[in-house]
């Protein structure tokens, strides 16, 4: 799990962890840097995530898929809390497809697949975000303080160039920067057994670079790794 948030910190991404050999102390540490917003991704552990409640939690990431639907309810219902929505998006190689049919059929929801972004969708994801965040800072008014300045740029620039240089400016672009996550063990599927409640082990997953097609992603709303984002409120 440290690999993981640590290779967050290396793209950029402000992350913390917490985990069940943590003290008292740091997690109590960590949790309040998540609640005031100061870090932007809470990475933990099925073990260390029992017992948070926390609000304004506006998506999970289910970085290894749960292994069954009971810890997959569980993990989900960090978002979307208290009338709020919130998104719930599972990471799936294609040997757990098993555990994704487990899930869906224990809920009884279909879950949506989709494939993992392309570097130019995501990007796009991003920009289309940071021109959100422009407008509603026009929304809420109070530039006085900086619109002498704007004029004065105005005077050597053309008006395009400066909202471009803004918007290149705010916009998180992809980051390469190479991250190694140590390969995790073949993960069994469970599958219900037919008219019983319990389950029985078939097939196996595996996440590590041999992956055959890579990952995909499934989407859904409200000791392996899941993630909580957004700014507590």
């Amino acid at each position: 799990m440290d690999e993981l948030f640590e290779a967050l910190n290396k793209r950029g991404y402000s992350a913390e962890g917490i985990h069940g050999d943590l003290t008292q102390a740091r997690r109590d540490s960590v949790m309040r840097k998540f609640r005031e917003g100061t870090i932007e991704v809470l990475v933990a552990t099925d073990v260390a995530a029992r017992g948070l409640d926390i609000s304004g939690v506006t998506h999970v990431y289910n970085f290894d898929i749960p292994q069954d639907p009971e810890s997959y309810v569980h993990r989900i219902g960090r978002t979307g809390r208290a009338g709020n929505t919130g998104m719930a998006v599972t990471l799936v190689t294609p040997r757990e497809l098993g555990h994704l049919r487990s899930i869906e059929a224990i809920t009884k929801r279909k879950i949506d697949r989709h494939p993992v972004p392309t570097i130019k969708e995501a990007i796009e994801g991003q920009q289309r975000i940071t021109v959100d965040k422009l407008l509603r800072v026009i929304e809420e008014g109070e530039l006085q303080y900086y619109k002498g300045l704007a004029e004065d740029l105005l005077l050597d620039n053309d008006s395009v160039t400066l909202v471009s240089a803004a918007l290149k400016m705010l916009t998180r672009e992809s980051d390469k920067t190479p991250v190694k996550l140590t390969e995790e063990a073949p993960l069994r599927a469970k599958k219900p057994l037919k008219g019983q409640g319990g389950y029985r082990k078939d097939g196996r997953g595996q996440r590590g670079s041999d992956r055959p097609g890579g990952k995909g992603r499934v989407k859904g709303r409200s000791e392996r790794h899941g993630a909580l984002t957004g700014r507590i409120h």
